[in-house]
């Protein structure tokens, strides 16, 4: 995959963005502005960007204090936006114009939509006892043309297109079985991540945001995760990352802690991350940590 200096993440709230140094060894510049409430309402089928000149004026703003250089970005857009699917196979082929009718085929009765209006891209796995799975990124193109247009209004191509959480998981730890929840605008994201595998990836749109979330929501969307991947594995989940949250963040992990019987730390404690990275996730652009720390694999 290829990996641009320049990342710029459109959410719900913000647009963010960020470039790195040559080797992508230090954070050069980055800036963030956030969105009037309703400007980006995230969906797989309906039309998301509402308000396209406060949209065009945020992008404008943050590629001035973060500038592109006539390079292609990486370009970050809400989970929602991108479907996510762990699919099992007895064999696979490694021919992608042998693949991806293979693909339609299968999901076709999971999409919201026409799967001949679908982008997707895949990549081959591991799954339990060696077992072929292949993860698929799909979206509506229609949709995915939404934000590249309104990066192109302001003159900038995007190289590479992805969900904001799939770019922030290279922040995990890659020891033992690590769960992810993540909290962006209303939409919550759980993940579980084995080593180097994708063993669970929930997305669910909650209709509110963090700051009026009750515990008992966040846990009946965690521990179902939980509970698979211990079905599926025969194993319990090592550690509990978690981000987006806001004011009310160290309640959930204390409470989330006690009930799991894991760790509960906040994405930016791993001590294995580059400061910088840290930084960012801490002041809640761990999408944009995430794709440094990816470096295209």
């Amino acid at each position: 995959m290829p990996h641009p200096a320049t990342v710029l993440e459109i959410a719900a709230t913000h647009v963010a963005a960020a470039r790195w140094g040559r080797g992508l060894t230090h954070l050069s510049a980055f800036a963030a502005e956030a969105l009037p409430e309703g400007a980006i309402i995230p969906s797989a089928t309906q039309t998301n960007i509402l308000d396209k000149d406060a949209v065009r004026s945020a992008i404008r703003s943050v590629l001035s204090r973060v500038p592109v250089q006539g390079q292609d970005i990486a370009l970050l857009v809400p989970d929602t936006v991108i479907r996510v699917f762990i699919l099992p196979f007895e064999s696979f082929p490694r021919r992608a114009d042998e693949a991806l009718p293979l693909l339609r085929w299968r999901l076709k009765k999971s999409l919201p939509f026409d799967a001949e209006e679908a982008a997707i891209s895949w990549t081959r796995q591991s799954g339990r006892d060696g077992k072929i799975e292949i993860v698929a990124a799909v979206a509506r193109q229609k949709i995915i043309g939404e934000y590249e247009s309104a990066l192109e209004a302001e003159g900038v191509v995007a190289g590479v297109v992805q969900s904001s959480t799939l770019a922030t998981l290279p922040l995990l730890d890659a020891d033992g079985a690590t769960l992810l929840a993540r909290m962006s605008g209303r939409n919550l994201t759980t993940v579980i991540v084995r080593g180097e595998t994708l063993s669970v990836y929930r997305s669910t749109e909650l209709g509110i945001g963090a700051d009026a979330l009750q515990p008992q929501t966040i846990f009946d969307e965690v521990f179902p995760a939980l509970a698979f991947y211990q079905d599926t594995w025969g194993e319990k989940v090592q550690q509990l990352r978690v981000a987006g949250f806001g004011a009310g963040e160290d309640v959930l992990r204390e409470m989330l802690g006690r009930e799991t019987g894991c760790p509960a730390e906040p994405l930016a404690s791993s001590g294995e991350l580059p400061a910088e990275a840290r930084s960012l996730a801490a002041q809640g652009l761990e999408p944009l940590a995430g794709w440094q720390m990816n470096r295209g694999a």
